[in-house]
């Protein structure tokens, strides 16, 4: 007689409990492999991507200065533009000395709707470069006064090539450009050599005049505005300098006067333009 199978006897409460407690540290171990949640989840935000900052602007191009032009109606020395209608003049700026009174000439002179043309010293943009930009930004002329505004017309070849080269290449280096216009230094006309050493430096013109101011003498304002007024005519090329406040005194006067004649000044280019 065959007896009946039995029910498989339950396990011991020992052994129960020993597979309880393996399945518990399986699920421990499982949850201990799982990437962590971000606290923006965990506190029930969407998680968010910092914006990227916006890039640094770029420094604005700035354009070399204008070169030198010829001029085929003009000498290789000017002394003046032309006498014809519409009556202009071109105020004409020795430049070095103080930048204050300077920026003071300029300023007047923009104050007025007026631009002028800037003989600059080398050894001056050494000491103050920003005037270089500050003459061209306010819409002026820019040339070459010499290096060390001695006697360029008694020097020696090489001497007289130092002078004027050394001051093109601080203004090339500044502006990207060697200026428009060339003067020679301690006299109103250049030499037949000095002209030819500019032209050489990539000047076609040395740039004279025909009325001087004789504010370096510092004569008052009222007698910088007399001897201007005296000789000036319609294409005139007029002497001044930066540096002496009887300058900066005698302007508003001078450009008043000459607006009063019909006179308008411009730059040397636009004179001859």
């Amino acid at each position: 007689m065959t007896t009946p199978a039995e029910d498989p006897a339950p396990a011991p409460p020992r052994r129960a409990a020993l597979l309880t407690g393996l399945a518990l540290t399986a699920g421990t171990l499982t949850a201990g492999c799982a990437a962590p949640a971000t606290p923006d989840v965990a506190r029930g935000r969407p998680h968010t991507t910092p914006p990227t900052p916006p890039a640094a602007p770029s420094a604005p191009v700035v354009p070399p200065a204008p070169a030198p032009r010829r001029f085929p109606a003009q000498p290789s020395e000017i002394t003046h533009g032309p006498r014809t209608n519409p009556p202009k003049v071109a105020l004409t700026f020795h430049g070095q000395g103080d930048p204050a009174i300077a920026t003071s000439v300029l300023g007047e002179a923009e104050k007025a709707g007026v631009r002028v043309t800037v003989l600059a010293v080398g050894t001056w943009l050494d000491e103050h470069p920003g005037m270089a930009r500050r003459i061209l930004d306010g819409g002026h002329d820019l040339g070459n006064h010499t290096l060390h505004h001695l006697d360029i017309n008694a020097m020696s070849q090489t001497e007289a090539a130092a002078e004027i080269r050394g001051c093109a290449d601080r203004l090339k280096r500044l502006t990207g450009s060697i200026g428009t216009w060339f003067r020679p230094s301690r006299s109103p006309r250049a030499s037949a050599l000095v002209q030819r050493l500019a032209q050489d430096a990539g000047y076609p013109h040395t740039l004279s005049y025909d009325v001087d101011s004789l504010d370096f003498t510092s004569p008052g304002a009222a007698a910088v505005t007399r001897n201007v007024l005296a000789t000036v005519r319609p294409g005139s090329v007029v002497s001044l300098h930066f540096g002496y406040a009887d300058t900066v005194a005698a302007l508003p006067d001078l450009l008043h006067e000459l607006d009063r004649r019909g006179l308008r000044p411009v730059t040397t280019t636009e004179l001859l333009s």
